[in-house]
């Protein structure tokens, strides 16, 4: 072969090796990933997390890094939590070095302890039962939206626990009265999202368009901080007796390091914190586990066989103890959370480029879904409570059970999670359980169906019609 025929042959295949060089190294300069320790290659494809998936060990991979940089590291938040701030001021969910969020959690973290959470329950209770109320009202005639009604319910039970105070949104809703909070509380997440999707002198253009509706989003935090700072004020000028609402545990918290008492300012944004954290992602998920209930009657008839021996009488529901000791309904609250956490949110956090111990040879976190790791959850788009009981006479269960729970996390894990989750659990189990033992719930599949529920996600999950309408009918037994 001649010189001029080989030159012809090999240059191409020269050039082709130098692109694909060049090509690669280029893409791992330019990659995100770069700057963080661990093997080159994962900078720019998947195949370090294929190599764990080849030898079988691809969630425990996945759950080490969790580990690592959730709880052992303890890495801090990323400014995209920033969009949430209330107020014009930071609260615990947006103050982003882990240090300075330790301190400020240790202003509410005893507030959700359910020992304190077990001193509101009759108050708890109470409200379940009005929501029952208000629900067997409608029995057999329009359709209710319960992402509105039970974002109501949410407000109050806030309300009651935080602040002290009924706000009465419940009363609003079944008067067809509009509750300025409920809607603020409503508006709070989606002008955080325009807020942040703008520059300051937009935002400023955007607030003085003269419409209603846009008014009121850009309003929505004005309004929620007006109603806390009145409920601080009043409790300032008299202590609530009884159990301590957490303005009134706020109000008299002490700074460890200095022995003062927290700004107003500061506690006025994390009051505004916790309604917002806990009224939207409460009620969507409760939602969810009522349109559970409208399409599968084998789960609604199996909850409401537990539910009758557990609550035989229908207005009075069991204690928090009681409802944790349920079978059933436990696992039908477990795998709501699992399918419907309303909480899907990125969990950034900002890894520091030099390497820590556990960190130098895996980092890799994209793509993963916890809650739908086929090879944890089997069948995991189905919604299947029965998945969380142990079956009896069946080796392996004990390590099957232990290790869903290990991969779930929809209150987030470490030293950042979601720190009203107690709260949250207790009021699911009260509420399904008494719409479960005194109503059958259904629904329009005109109105209602898996297009109108598909989930959708900004910072929090919400059903694509943005509603959730259901009927209810009283159960005769």
């Amino acid at each position: 072969m001649d010189s001029a025929k080989t030159f012809e042959l090999v240059t191409p295949l020269s050039v082709s090796r130098a692109l694909l060089n060049t090509s690669i190294s280029l893409s791992l300069f330019l990659s995100p990933l770069a700057a963080l320790p661990g093997p080159w290659y994962a900078a720019i494809s998947d195949f370090w997390l294929t190599t764990h998936v080849v030898r079988l060990r691809q969630c425990r991979a996945v759950q080490d890094l969790f580990e690592h940089v959730y709880c052992v590291h303890k890495f801090d938040k990323s400014s995209y939590y920033k969009s949430v701030m209330t107020n014009n001021n930071d609260h615990a969910m947006t103050t982003l070095p882990h240090a300075e969020h330790a301190v400020r959690r240790k202003a509410y973290s005893p507030h959700y302890i359910p020992s304190n959470l077990a001193l509101f329950q009759t108050d708890l209770q109470d409200l379940c039962l009005k929501l029952v109320d208000i629900l067997g009202g409608a029995s057999g005639s329009a359709s209710v939206d319960c992402l509105d009604l039970l974002r109501h319910l949410m407000v109050d039970i806030i309300g009651t626990t935080v602040f002290g105070r009924l706000p009465g949104s419940l009363d609003n809703w079944a008067k067809d009265i509009q509750d300025p909070l409920a809607t603020a509380v409503y508006d709070f997440p989606k002008r955080g999202i325009l807020r942040s999707a703008v520059p300051t002198w937009a935002w400023n253009l955007v607030c003085r368009i003269p419409n209603d509706r846009l008014r009121q989003v850009c309003d929505s935090d004005r309004i929620m901080a007006q109603f806390v700072a009145g409920r601080l004020y009043e409790m300032r000028t008299k202590l609530q007796a009884g159990p301590l609402p957490l303005l009134q545990r706020m109000l008299l918290h002490r700074v460890f390091a200095t022995n003062e008492c927290m700004p107003d300012k500061d506690i006025i944004s994390e009051a505004m914190g916790h309604l917002v954290a806990g009224v939207d992602t409460s009620s969507t998920t409760l939602s969810y586990l009522l349109w559970e209930l409208s399409r599968r009657t084998d789960i609604a008839k199996r909850l409401q066989t537990e539910l009758d021996d557990a609550m035989p009488d229908r207005a009075v529901i069991p204690d928090a103890v009681t409802l944790t000791k349920l079978p059933y309904l436990n696992a039908f609250i477990k795998e709501g959370l699992r399918v419907y956490g309303a909480a899907p949110s990125l969990l950034e956090r900002v890894v520091p480029s030099t390497a820590p111990s556990g960190l130098d040879d895996s980092f890799d976190l994209m793509g993963t879904r916890m809650h739908r790791d086929a090879g944890v959850f089997p069948s995991p788009e189905t919604f299947l409570p029965e998945r969380w009981l142990a079956v009896e006479g069946v080796e392996g269960e004990e390590e099957r059970l232990a290790m869903m729970t290990q991969h779930m996390m929809p209150f987030g894990v470490g030293s950042r999670i979601c720190g009203g989750q107690n709260l949250a659990q207790l009021v699911m189990r009260m509420a399904v359980a008494a719409v479960a033992r005194n109503l059958n719930v259904a629904a329009d599949a005109a109105q209602t169906n898996e297009r109108s529920m598909e989930m959708r996600d900004a910072f929090v999950l919400f059903p694509a019609a943005k509603e959730c309408k259901l009927t209810f009918n009283a159960r005769k037994n």
